[in-house]
C-alpha cells in the first residue's frame, strides 16, 4: 500500500523538521511513503479566505489521483486511538487498498471541492495544534500504527 501525506506550507522549525524526518525515514521500512509540500501562496493580502482555500485546494487535488482514498486531517473528523488508527490502516491493507492520501490544509482549512473529494475525515485531537506540529504528530502516529500492526514494542498498552 502506498501512503502519501500532503500538506500546505513549509515546516520552518528545525526541531519539527528533525522529528518529521526521523519518522518518515522509519516509515519506509513498512510501506511506500512520500510527502508532498504544497508551497504556501504568495501575495495573498488581497484574497479572501475562500479564495485562498480554493487555490490551495486545487493544488492539493492535483496531487490526488483517481482511485486514491483521500483522508483529510480535520478537527471535525473521527477521533481514533492509536490502536484504532492502526486497525484502520490494517483494514485498508487487507482490503488491498492501493493508495491512501492524507492531507493537512492551510491556515483556513480546506475548500469545498477538497471536502467533496475526500473519503473521510480524521481528527488527531480535540485540541488545536499548529499546522506544522500536526505534521510531526501525524507521521509519528502513522509510524506507531505500523509498529502496532507488526506487534513491535514501540507502542505500550
Amino acid at each position: 500500500m502506498k501512503i502519501t501525506f500532503i500538506y500546505v506550507g513549509k515546516t520552518d522549525a528545525e526541531y519539527l523538521k528533525t522529528g518529521i524526518s526521523l519518522y518518515e525515514k522509519r516509515l519506509v521500512h513498512y510501506t511506500s511513503y512520500r510527502s508532498v509540500e504544497i508551497p504556501a501562496l504568495k501575495n495573498v493580502s488581497a484574497l479572501s479566505e475562500e479564495q485562498i482555500k480554493e487555490r490551495e485546494g486545487l493544488e492539493i487535488l492535483k496531487n490526488v489521483k483517481d482511485g486514491e482514498e483521500l483522508i483529510l486531517l480535520d478537527e471535525r473528523g473521527v477521533r481514533r486511538s492509536s490502536v484504532d488508527f492502526a486497525a484502520f490502516i490494517e483494514q485498508r491493507r487487507v482490503a488491498a487498498t492501493k493508495s491512501i492520501v492524507f492531507a493537512v490544509g492551510g491556515a483556513y482549512g480546506f475548500s469545498s471541492k477538497v471536502y467533496e473529494r475526500a473519503t473521510g475525515l480524521l481528527s488527531l485531537s480535540e485540541m488545536t495544534f499548529s499546522h506544522q506540529m500536526v505534521r510531526l504528530i501525524f507521521v509519528e502516529q502513522l509510524y506507531r500504527a505500523f509498529t502496532i500492526i507488526k506487534g513491535e514494542p514501540y507502542h505500550h498498552k
